[in-house]
């Protein structure tokens, strides 16, 4: 009796199933990696690391070169961990060779417009070039992050071009990265990895890869569910740096030290955590995704006023610490900020990496020389300021060296970025109004006489 037409799909979908369930299982089956940044790179390595074939796809082929002479270019892949693995890692800018992969990972940006809207352009490139290149019996995984149903509506239709069925012929899922550039304690092979599938199908498949690849998986409902779950994690910092950003302001004003108060509100044993303020918020997270949940609650005629009032305070932090320091040098030394000489500490994003996405460094630097100030700065993770869409006109500028902080002569010293290499005591002896952002100099115990807690 043969099978009607309802029936084929189904049962050689089932086939498809199990055939790539098994190439999985004993890791025969190549997975492709498309975007070897931040994300990409650190999963591409831990994927070859456990037996995969793996292919690393970029379109820069400047850092496609450095990969195949066994360099890396990010922290937290050593040149000796991609050594390891070159037996079975490839890296190409060929995306032809995307019709040899089983498994297919999308770990691109998705930044905002100029005007704080989604840009998910790369995405749509990406998935379009996917489209082009796409076989039968794979499963593809967003994991750049992004607004809840972005996978449904954006990914499957663009993927669907392919002239493949999306949960017949492919399967597609969702699972957010949960990178955290310089924790030496958590990297992408012991961070639990949240799954969302577009069928129970591609969660089965999807699941069962990250297994093979992770050490704790967490399954969820849909992939929409696991894009809300990245959404919301981000969206907790956010809120929790912008209430102690607005505390620090406020006790500033009555003379009281906010990482004080906060250290003594921690041994409080439940019901508080810990956060900390800075002079505003960086990275390729914590800025960005909230403007993603808020523009998508626009479609449902909902207004996400908490999270954008903690962007409003987050994003105007580098001007408050510009007016700490500005009060600092008329009151300090009867100089106006026009006609100081200025150097700003730590020029990347957060300690001890030298990750410069979203750097409010940046825009203070920025800012100083708007106001007129002459400015350096001084990052030994940073040498030279990287390309920057929003700072084009910084490219290049060099890190002054260490031994010319004493050297040269400073109205002003602004400590943006506490990395742990910087010799504080050197700083601490030079003349100069200091303006800490980070409590490094408390945290040391070095004289604070000229330090202004900003």
């Amino acid at each position: 009796m043969g099978m009607d037409d309802q029936e084929r799909p189904h049962l050689l979908s089932s086939e498809m199933i199990g055939r790539l369930k098994q190439r999985i299982s004993d890791r025969t089956a190549t997975v492709g990696v498309i975007g070897l940044g931040y994300v990409g790179l650190p999963l591409a390595v831990t994927i070859a690391s456990r037996g995969f074939p793996t292919i690393g796809f970029d379109i820069d082929a400047s850092k496609i070169e450095v990969l195949g002479s066994g360099q890396s270019y990010i922290e937290a892949v050593t040149d000796e961990a991609l050594q390891q693995v070159a037996g079975n890692t490839s890296f190409t800018a060929d995306f032809a060779r995307l019709r040899d992969c089983d498994v297919i990972t999308i770990c691109v940006p998705t930044p905002l417009s100029r005007y704080r809207e989604p840009d998910l352009s790369f995405v749509e490139q990406t998935a379009r070039i996917v489209a082009q290149n796409l076989t039968s019996e794979t499963l593809i995984v967003l994991e750049s992050t992004t607004y809840p149903g972005t996978t449904r509506e954006v990914l499957v239709p663009l993927l669907a071009e392919s002239g493949l069925l999306p949960e017949k012929d492919i399967f597609v899922a969702f699972s957010p990265e949960r990178e955290d550039p310089g924790n030496a304690k958590f990297g992408t092979r012991n961070t639990p990895k949240v799954v969302g599938g577009e069928s129970d199908a591609s969660l089965e498949l999807a699941r069962m890869f990250y297994e093979n690849v992770v050490e704790n998986v967490v399954p969820v409902s849909s992939a929409a569910t696991a894009e809300a779950v990245k959404i919301t994690e981000n969206v907790f910092r956010a809120v929790n740096i912008a209430l102690v950003n607005e505390l620090k302001v406020i006790y500033d004003a009555m003379g009281l030290d906010v990482w004080e108060v906060i250290d003594a509100a921690a041994t409080k044993p439940f019901g508080f955590m810990p956060f900390y303020p800075g002079p505003g918020l960086g990275g390729h997270c914590i800025p960005i995704d909230p403007f993603y949940l808020t523009w998508k609650a626009r479609e449902y005629g909902l207004s996400t006023r908490f999270i954008e009032l903690a962007g409003e305070i987050n994003v105007n932090m580098p001007h408050y610490v510009i007016a700490q320091l500005r009060t600092a040098l008329d009151q300090r030394a009867g100089l106006a900020l026009s006609k100081s000489r200025i150097l700003v500490v730590g020029i990347s994003y957060k300690k001890n990496v030298p990750d410069m996405r979203e750097s409010p460094s940046v825009q203070i630097l920025d800012l100083l020389r708007e106001c007129g100030a002459e400015t350096d700065y001084f990052d030994p993770l940073v040498p030279r300021i990287p390309s920057m869409r929003e700072y084009p006109h910084l490219l290049d500028m060099a890190s002054i060296r260490e031994d010319e902080i004493s050297a040269r002569s400073y109205d002003g010293i602004l400590i943006a970025t506490d990395h742990d290499v910087i010799d504080y005591k050197r700083i601490a002896e030079v003349d100069a109004v200091i303006v800490d952002t980070r409590n490094v100099f408390a945290r040391n115990g070095l004289p604070m006489h000229r330090v202004t807690k900003a």
